[in-house]
């Protein structure tokens, strides 16, 4: 029998996690592209992607963080808040308090100094609590888009982690309750603000950032293989013909969503609330799939994947800069060009840069933090179940 109360490493993840990034990045490409004047596909589906590609990492963290506490909990009969604190702070905090300086900081001062043409849509005065506080998508509400967007999910992450460690430690033994509560009162929020609020309010703009429910679905789906005494394998919906349906829905709905419109399409993939949870519900059964399903139809084991996974972090939070710089050095150029060769040449750019700075950020600055995450875990005071976890 398997033993899913004992699962050291969840394969297959990085990977998943490296294209996520890669869809935030195509997105955003495309987006400045288009501002820019540059030849773009923003209206094809699979570069409207960014927004999706999040909700993944969402799902992700859900299912990891949560398998984690109750692998701890059963192990020492409590959780270490105080030592789970401290390992999303080494991951996570020195990547996003450096960003917040260069684009709050650094970048007006560069700016002013070479004479860029681009104005700031803010002042560090008027955002940096924002920042400070972990709800950097405030400032994209009330100030517009700007080059540290990304921060937002993971001020969202943020919050998640503050809450859901604590309420695993007391609530161990009501955590699949609290879990469904959580998923059932956003559906709720959300239905509330869909029909009677505009969908620019500001209610609206929360309850679309902040997608507990996403992480709750990710928990549920950790709590029901935590709990599994069966194999996995044996489950109808990971039958191969089910997986073919289920996979195909989504790789349809990633590569041409925005550019399908019928009725029965339109039912699901263009409802709101509908729309969310089908997506969710889908990233859960993936994340299973390609991580523990053996006859699973999709299965990576490149470590060159595996790599870009593990950079991926940084290549989500690096990219904006990076397809900035890129627009700032190439659009002469690309003007004097055939548009496809440009196109072409603009994605080369963009992706070796955000590699190649991801890479150098992972040496030489995020390993020193995570090496004193390592300090934690050999310590005994808490066991990290998935040594790839983090967040992205």
């Amino acid at each position: 029998m398997p033993d899913y109360k004992n699962i050291s490493t969840f394969g297959g993840l990085n990977a998943l996690r490296f294209f996520a990034a890669f869809l935030v990045v195509m997105h955003h490409t495309e987006t400045i592209k288009k501002k820019n004047g540059l030849l773009n596909y923003e209206s094809l589906g699979l570069f409207r992607d960014g927004g999706t590609a999040v909700l993944f990492f969402f799902v992700l963290s859900g299912f990891l963080i949560t398998y984690l506490l109750l692998k701890e909990h059963d192990k020492r009969g409590t959780v270490s808040v105080k030592t789970f604190y401290l390992k999303r702070v080494l991951r996570i905090w020195p990547l996003y308090y450096l960003l917040f300086i260069i684009g709050t900081l650094l970048l007006p001062w560069l700016f002013g100094i070479f004479d860029i043409s681009y104005e700031m849509p803010y002042t560090i005065g008027q955002v940096w609590y924002y920042f400070v506080f972990f709800v950097p998508g405030f400032t994209t509400f009330f100030f517009g888009n700007h080059f540290l967007e990304p921060l937002w999910s993971i001020g969202v992450e943020e919050v998640f982690y503050l809450m859901w460690a604590p309420l695993f430690k007391f609530g161990r033994k009501n955590i699949l309750a609290i879990l469904l509560t959580i998923i059932l009162l956003k559906i709720l929020l959300m239905t509330a603000g869909v029909i009677f609020l505009p969908t620019t309010s500001l209610f609206n703009y929360i309850m679309n950032t902040f997608s507990f429910e996403a992480m709750a679905i990710g928990g549920l789906g950790a709590y029901f293989i935590y709990n599994r005494k069966k194999p996995l394998s044996e489950l109808f919906i990971y039958k191969k013909p089910v997986q073919l349906i289920l996979y195909a829905i989504l790789a349809t709905y990633l590569i041409f969503h925005s550019n399908i419109d019928n009725v029965i399409w339109n039912s699901v993939f263009k409802t709101p609330v509908i729309l969310t949870l089908a997506l969710e519900l889908l990233f859960l059964y993936l994340i299973i799939g390609v991580s523990l399903i053996d006859h699973n139809l999709i299965k990576f084991k490149s470590k060159k994947l595996s790599y870009l996974g593990e950079i991926s972090y940084g290549i989500y939070m690096y990219h904006m800069l990076v397809i900035f710089t890129v627009v700032l050095l190439l659009k002469p150029l690309l003007a004097g060009i055939n548009p496809y060769l440009g196109w072409i040449l603009f994605y080369v750019a963009v992706t070796v840069g955000v590699i190649a700075v991801s890479a150098l950020s992972k040496k030489y600055f995020e390993n020193y933090f995570l090496s004193l995450k390592d300090k934690l875990n050999k310590s005994g005071k808490q066991d990290d179940a998935a040594t790839q976890l983090k967040s992205s």
